[in-house]
């Protein structure tokens, strides 16, 4: 072979290696492409997870788009590996493994049609004894955001604060850029064993969110593995829809499935009458609230402390199995319940179901019921007394037994449940918002296996078996120990989401601060319960309606604590105006740029017609507040011009465009029904209530053959109604020539009479019998 030959010879073989590299790399290109790899990479219609193996780190990301976070496991990953995932709640969804140099498995796991990526960690135990885990610290999220790290807001159950001034939150903590509201919400999905806390901080430019879980006594045999809690993580271009996409996935996750909303009376705070009231004033009481307030939606009459038996020491007396004899009720629970249940009310009733008195007599003979301290004496708490131990199968028949009677001996139907942190066996730390390290794990339960979390889920479940399916249960309260926040999840129907209130303004504000950091959670997790609204005399008329209307805007739990027998009539009106409860679902607009939210947006769009309503609030004792905010931001449809109505104010709002600007006098509110500006007349406002048609107007239909604005309404009788109409261009445009009731409601003695001012038209419906009304106003056009 010559030269020449063998370079013919190399070249060929040269370009045979050039042909098969171009190869490999091609399959390597496609397999790189490929969704599901060894390499770790997952997806669905929302988000995606890349593992970045240089860095040990997986990266978060919108499907499509940047990264917004990098997570790291706290045990170095080994082994990565991708499959299918399944959860009998949850539903299908992809999984990356990746195994943990401490011996665990890291998860994340991404459901087909949630917003959200969720981490768990598979804690183990390599030893050879039992493993107690205290706490856990599973991973850390690095947020990689557009926005400075010091421009952005850390909102979760301490409030609004800067992400480094977070001093821990329970359950959730969303971290917003104020101004676009965009930003990554976090949360513990869970919490069946452990109490999820979430941690924040600023790193160099970026903010560090640090998940915590709280076991107090996880106990992991040796060579076992057990999964943690689930903790969910995504990035929404409005934080606000984020944290209701959680709360709908907590939901989601514990198959709620709450019972209606219900309002009513609570005796604490009553003045004259309060505590528990008597047998005689609560008969008094039900009757007159079932006359004045039962046809405008009033549900129940619930009696609070010192009805039971036992000695106040250390907090309530907390015999619950029996009645004091020689207390407010001598002829018995049953018997005032049964007043309550006459005046065609529901009985309600304040216990305590796991906690209880070492020093009384009553339970001297049981100290066996009580949780336990190492040196083998009963755990006792301040005012919550001695907490009742929910694994000892003789405790939980005590607390089935009490409960069993109270609920179908006695006949209550709504329980107010205290001190309900006594179940989860740690100390009390009224008032905490913020994480506040307490002795959770120093108890010692009957069954070691048990964690404080799981015992008390395992009394909840226990008293809703005991109380039956009908039974409504309100919480009280999670700033006793925040243990029983997340603890909680799917367990009750509302939940006081605050300390007590009162009528001094700080106190006052207690209820609408903690109800607008958590505002997500009403209606989809629990119903929110801020304490009562009050509007007796020795509070300022525009403070008592201000209370009244955020918890009528907000739509959460609606409970007064009045003497309605001395009430004047025009502060009982203030209470007809709050109900019934709308049952939709409003935003605070500025969440993240003020510590209380001063407005809130009310939107029903059930039905042919939009209807919104703006609350306004001055949360400033002394000081006018200035409003100054855009239609488009707060949430209006576009719209050259809005028209409306000032509720306070019983006044009409003329035409105005793009902004909100007025001034709030002190501690005062305004609430406005706003509506686009129409071509032909609508009804923009009612009397009936703070929602201004919302829960009364059924139908509203405008007849453009006729020139007939038609509607049906629902009114209480003898409650003046009124109709609240704007015609367009001023008022010279349409004329009212009649206004009308159906002929069967004008035979039933309903009467109607109008006026009418340049554009605004006002319609005066009086009925004798609560009753579904058809009327109509009839106009003619302006030649």
């Amino acid at each position: 072979m010559n030269i020449f030959e063998k370079s013919r010879l190399n070249q060929s073989i040269a370009l045979l290696v050039i042909v098969l590299l171009s190869f490999i790399v091609q399959v390597d290109v496609v397999e790189a492409q490929k969704p599901l790899q060894d390499a770790g990479r997952i997806e669905n219609a929302h988000l995606s997870v890349v593992w970045n193996a240089s860095k040990g780190v997986f990266h978060l990301a919108r499907r499509g788009g940047p990264i917004f976070a990098a997570l790291r496991f706290d045990g170095q990953p080994g082994k990565i590996r991708n499959s299918a995932w399944q959860h009998p709640r949850l539903g299908q969804g992809q999984l990356i493994e990746s195994e943990l140099s401490d011996g665990g498995t890291g998860r994340i796991i991404l459901v087909t049609d949630l917003p959200f990526i969720f981490v768990q960690k598979q804690l183990t135990n390599q030893t050879s004894e039992d493993r107690l885990v205290h706490h856990e610290q599973p991973f850390v999220l690095m947020l990689d955001l557009p926005e400075p790290a010091d421009e952005l807001k850390a909102l979760g159950t301490a409030g609004l604060t800067a992400p480094d001034k977070n001093p821990g939150s329970y359950a959730f903590l969303a971290i917003a850029a104020p101004e676009s509201r965009r930003g990554v919400v976090s949360g513990w999905l869970s919490h069946d064993r452990g109490s999820g806390i979430i941690f924040s901080d600023i790193k160099g430019d970026s903010v560090e969110i640090l998940p915590q879980i709280d076991y107090g006594r996880l106990r992991i045999k040796p060579g076992v593995k057990t999964d943690s809690e689930i903790f969910a993580i995504g990035l929404f271009d409005d934080a606000r829809l984020g944290l209701e996409a959680y709360a709908d996935a907590i939901a989601r996750f514990y198959q709620i499935r709450l019972r209606p909303m219900m309002m009513g009376y609570c005796t604490w705070y009553s003045s004259p009458y309060g505590g528990a009231s008597d047998e005689v004033h609560i008969a008094e009481l039900s009757r007159t609230a079932s006359e004045k307030l039962k046809p405008f939606g009033f549900d129940f009459v619930q009696i609070d402390d010192k009805w039971q038996l036992g000695q106040r020491r250390n907090g309530p007396a907390k015999n619950f199995y029996t009645h004091n004899p020689d207390g407010p009720y001598p002829g018995g629970m049953k018997k005032a319940a049964g007043q309550i249940r006459s005046a065609g009310l529901v009985p309600g009733i304040w216990f305590m179901p796991f906690a209880g008195d070492r020093d009384d007599p009553f339970f001297k003979q049981h100290l066996d019921w009580f949780v336990k301290r190492e040196d083998g004496t009963p755990y006792w708490a301040r005012w919550g007394g001695t907490s009742l131990d929910m694994t000892n199968p003789d405790t939980r028949e005590y607390v089935r037994s009490f409960v069993h009677r109270i609920a179908h001996d006695w006949g209550y139907s709504y329980f107010k449940m205290d001190g309900l942190w006594t179940g989860t066996a740690t100390k009390l730390t009224y008032v905490n918002n913020g994480y506040v390290q307490d002795d959770i794990g120093e108890a010692v339960f009957h069954d070691p296996d048990k964690t404080n979390i799981e015992a008390y889920r395992d009394g909840l479940k226990l008293v809703r078996e005991a109380a039956g399916q009908d039974v409504f249960f309100l919480g009280c309260c999670v700033s006793q120990n925040m243990r029983s926040f997340g603890g909680s999840f799917g367990l009750v129907d509302a939940m006081r989401i605050g300390p007590d209130n009162g009528t001094s303004w700080k106190s006052l504000c207690r209820g609408p601060w903690h109800g607008t950091n958590r505002y997500f959670l009403h209606g989809r997790v629990w119903y929110n319960d801020p304490d009562p609204i009050y509007v007796r005399t020795k509070l300022p008329l525009e403070h008592a309606r201000l209370i009244c209307s955020w918890v009528t805007l907000s739509g959460q739990l609606n409970v007064f604590s009045e003497w309605l027998s001395d009430l004047p009539e025009d502060r009982v009106s203030l209470l007809r105006r709050t109900m019934p409860n709308h049952g939709l679902c409003p935003r605070p607009v500025d969440l993240f740029e003020s510590e209380l939210a001063r407005i809130w947006l009310l939107t029903d769009t059930r039905g042919p017609v939009r209807r919104d309503v703006i609350g306004l609030f001055n949360w400033k004792e002394n000081e006018p507040a200035e409003v100054d905010y855009s239609l488009s931001r707060i949430g209006l449809p576009k719209a050259k011009r809005f028209v409306g109505y000032d509720y306070w104010a019983d006044d009409f709002v003329p035409a105005f465009a793009d902004r909100i600007m007025c001034t709030l006098p002190a501690g005062s509110c305004r609430v406005l029904a706003l509506r686009p500006e129409s071509e032909y007349p609508q009804l923009v406002s009612t009397s009936r209530h703070i929602t201004q048609g919302i829960i009364d107007v059924l139908e509203e239909v405008w007849d453009v053959e006729n020139l007939t604005l038609r509607g049906r309404s629902r009114v209480v009788a003898a409650d003046p109604y009124e109709l609240r109409i704007i015609v367009p261009d001023d008022g010279e445009s349409y004329s009212v020539t009649e206004a009308g009731v159906s002929p069967v409601d004008r035979d039933a003695g309903v009467q109607v009479t109008w006026k009418q001012t340049g554009p605004n038209v006002r319609v005066n419906i009086h009925s004798q019998n609560s009753r579904t009304i058809d009327w109509s106003v009839r106009f003619r056009k302006a030649e």
